[in-house]
């Protein structure tokens, strides 16, 4: 059992009441959602509370398309970056799934991310982009609650209009036979 009072077991060996992981699951949702709507609210210091800050673990964030980031300093430092060019952002979260093993949780989700640029010509929002992106965010309790130790979000790609009708070589990604 870790010093605060969590079993970092395998799920088979926890033995807390089904009802207590119950409520643990609730928690971790809400951390997670609590992450997410400070994110949408431009809260920088709601951001940076979200993460786990225990002064020995370094956490870890990798957004779409970026190296993976390492360190307190260098995770925040892209979340401002992001809400200081970002003037408006959106998440609905969609296939969320949480597994925990005693005091270390992990959040599946998609987001589904509705997002805008600066306002052109006097406009009141720049043009809106969608985006999906699949995240694995991970958790640790801590005796302030559930803090985010990583989150990694990667784009879903979109489909091609390719048929099973094309023959090769005709759509360029193919040489003619």
């Amino acid at each position: 059992m870790s010093p605060d009072g969590w079993d970092d077991g395998d799920d088979e060996l926890d033995e807390r009441p089904r009802n207590a992981r119950s409520a643990d699951e609730a928690a971790v949702e809400a951390a997670n959602t609590a992450f997410y709507e400070a994110m949408e609210t431009g809260d920088f210091e709601g951001v940076a509370d979200r993460w786990l800050d225990d002064g020995a673990t370094p956490i870890t964030c990798v957004h779409p398309g970026w190296p993976v980031l390492t360190g307190r300093g260098e995770v925040l430092r892209s979340y401002a970056l992001i809400m200081a060019n970002t003037e408006y952002i959106q998440f609905f979260l969609t296939d969320l799934k949480i597994s925990l093993a005693g005091g270390t949780a992990v959040v599946t989700c998609t987001e589904n991310i509705l997002s805008g640029g600066p306002a052109e010509d006097g406009a009141a929002l720049g043009p809106l982009v969608g985006q999906l992106v699949v995240a694995t965010n991970v958790f640790r309790h801590t005796p302030d609650g559930w803090k985010m130790w990583s989150h990694h979000a990667s784009p879903v790609l979109a489909e091609t209009e390719e048929t099973e009708d094309d023959e090769p070589g005709t759509d360029g990604t193919e040489p003619p036979a």
